[in-house]
């Protein structure tokens, strides 16, 4: 440590000047900044750290926190091998992320999003709530353990603007007899609710017996403090109502569609609904559907349910009065062939739609009134190799919540030694990662050692070309050494990193290119095989395999070394005739004199 004596000059003045400045003034400051550089500004001194971590500046960052979209797939098999959950975000310019979210395991279930925490339903006991910008996360209890029919759809995360308390709730299987209902005719009687910091789950009785398969087909949301979901009423005009459960009051009330029929069309399929929240308000699309494919058996007998179509346009009503149950139509869409239909993310001015060929759009919404038509078109991402139906979507921000004021709460539960990635069913995955890792040190080491080389030998070829008279043929010699010694693009190694699922196939894109260029370059070869395709070369044999240059480089090296050896020859050979002809000169003018 410096004393202030022994400090320099300059950094006791950018200190002093730092300190001067009005904490206000700082506080303003870094509401513009994002989490994770206020992340490192947490420890630059402890008036910075104190204002960062002050709950009402969380509070105010979280108010002026940009909005993004936040999009899940969910773990599933591909080809018969596991394909582990995935998580990406798209922000406010439509660019996605391409690290992986490292609080969440390849076996966790999005359940819900709320102020930048994430609530995750894991395999395990426990259910995960998570804060994935700055990594803190908490594992609860489940309030059932072992129970059969349970799912992560029934769980829902919330968090009322007034009390500031974050809830959990879950749907509760209603069981007869110690069994659960069959799959079509799943009710709930009750719902457990548990607030982040108390002892215990709390059960809560429902007004009357609600459908489980509609929670279940459309999820819930929460919007400024109240869960909605949809339950059946079959007297309804839409055959559907909206179920309320306010986590300030924890009481439940009923909301009616529209009165308006939708018409469907004669020769298309049953009509769906969907909740989302849109612009913050409660929002309820609709479309008549019809299968794009029939039913699939899978090989351990089970059956996959067909995709579906829009079969004519997808509308979207949003709640403008609560206290009156007004319903207004903010859209009515022209939906496009081969998307699959809700739940959709409005965003902004933009729809964004999953399509049958694994890949993500965004539509802009064009129209007067609610008839809307879908305008500039522009693709996202591919989000193969994960299954198009999979995915949810979610408006999120990235927050500085914290969760260790929660952590010595009753169910807060370690988790096990072994999960997520160290179980043994990633190894496999794991293995193909360090591949690719091994393979991008190669190639770096490749690159490195041949711009080494390159620079040498052009060096020393550069330093002969002065002696070479005839400008054509210097010229001609300097572009060979250019095309010989090329530069190679980012030659740093490249810090360890787990990619989601878009940047580790452009990753692998980006590789192969990178072995290409190498290749046609330099002409290597496999000792074993004789193959010019390190790729396909590693695979084969299992492994790295050294590589040795062919005759190519050494025959270009040869050709230029050839070229300013005859160009020199030829100078010395015209530097010679041109000495002869002098003396001859010479001789001729003394034998006149």
């Amino acid at each position: 440590m410096f004393s202030e004596e022994t400090k320099p000059k300059k950094q006791r003045n950018e200190e002093c000047f730092i300190n001067c400045l009005p904490g206000d003034l700082i506080e303003r400051i870094f509401l513009r900044l994002r989490v994770s550089t206020l992340l490192r500004c947490i420890d630059v001194c402890k008036q910075w750290h104190k204002i960062i971590r002050d709950p009402q500046f969380v509070a105010s960052h979280l108010q002026h926190a940009p909005h993004c979209a936040l999009v899940f797939f969910p773990q599933e098999s591909v080809s018969g091998e596991p394909c582990p959950a995935d998580a990406i975000v798209i922000d406010g310019a439509w660019s996605h992320s391409k690290c992986a979210v490292p609080v969440i395991g390849p076996d966790d279930f999005l359940c819900g999003s709320c102020n930048g925490l994430l609530c995750l339903y894991t395999k395990t006991s426990t259910i995960k709530i998570a804060n994935l910008a700055t990594g803190e996360h908490l594992h609860l209890e489940k309030p059932v353990k072992n129970s059969r029919g349970d799912h992560f759809l029934f769980y829902s995360f919330g968090c009322h603007p007034s009390t500031k308390e974050y809830k959990i709730i879950h749907f509760l299987v209603d069981h007869v007899k110690g069994c659960y209902r069959p799959h079509d005719d799943n009710k709930f009687s009750a719902i457990q609710v548990y607030t982040l910091g108390d002892e215990k789950w709390r059960d809560i009785r429902t007004p009357e017996s609600l459908s489980l398969n509609c929670v279940k087909n459309s999820s819930a949301i929460n919007v400024d403090g109240i869960m909605y979901w949809l339950t059946e009423d079959m007297v309804a005009s839409w055959q559907h109502a909206v179920m309320t459960f306010d986590l300030n009051e924890e009481s439940f009330a009923r909301i009616e569609l529209p009165a308006v029929v939708p018409e469907d069309c004669a020769g298309g399929g049953p009509r769906r609904y969907w909740i989302r929240e849109i612009d913050g308000k409660i929002s309820i699309a609709t479309a008549q559907t019809y299968p794009s494919q029939p039913r699939r058996l899978v090989a351990k007998g089970g059956i996959i349910p067909p995709l579906v179509n829009v079969f004519g346009d997808l509308q979207i009503w949003t709640l403008d009065n609560k206290a009156e149950q007004r319903w207004n139509q903010k859209y009515n869409i022209q939906y496009p062939p081969d998307y699959i239909p809700g739940p959709n993310l409005v965003h902004g001015d933009k729809i964004i739609l999953p399509s049958f060929g694994c890949s993500l759009y965004s539509y802009e919404l064009l129209g007067e009134n609610f008839h809307t038509k879908l305008g500039k078109m522009a693709k996202l991402l591919d989000f193969s190799p994960h299954k198009p139906g999979n995915m949810k979507s979610y408006i999120f921000v990235k927050s500085l919540v914290r969760l260790d004021v929660y952590k010595n709460a009753g169910i807060v539960r370690r988790p096990k030694q072994r999960e997520g990635w160290e179980l043994k069913k990633w190894e496999t995955w794991e293995q193909e990662l360090s591949k690719n890792e091994k393979s991008w040190s190669v190639v770096h080491k490749d690159e490195h050692d041949g711009n080494a080389s390159g620079r040498r030998n052009g060096i020393a070829i550069n330093a002969l070309l002065p002696h070479i008279v005839d400008d054509e043929i210097r010229k001609e010699i300097g572009i060979k050494i250019d095309q010989i010694f090329p530069n190679f693009p980012d030659q740093q190694p490249r810090p360890l990193r787990r990619f989601n699922c878009v940047a580790q196939r452009q990753d692998m894109e980006n590789l192969l290119a990178r072995m290409k260029n190498w290749n046609s370059i330099t002409k290597v070869q496999c000792f074993k095989c004789t193959s010019q395709i390190i790729y396909h070369c590693s695979l084969r044999h299992g492994k790295l395999i050294k590589l040795t240059p062919l005759k190519a480089t050494r025959q270009a090296m040869d050709t230029i070394i050839s070229m300013m050896r005859s160009a020199l020859e030829d100078q010395v050979g015209a530097s010679s005739s041109n000495a002869g002809i002098s003396q001859n000169h010479g001789e001729g003018d003394d034998t006149k004199t």
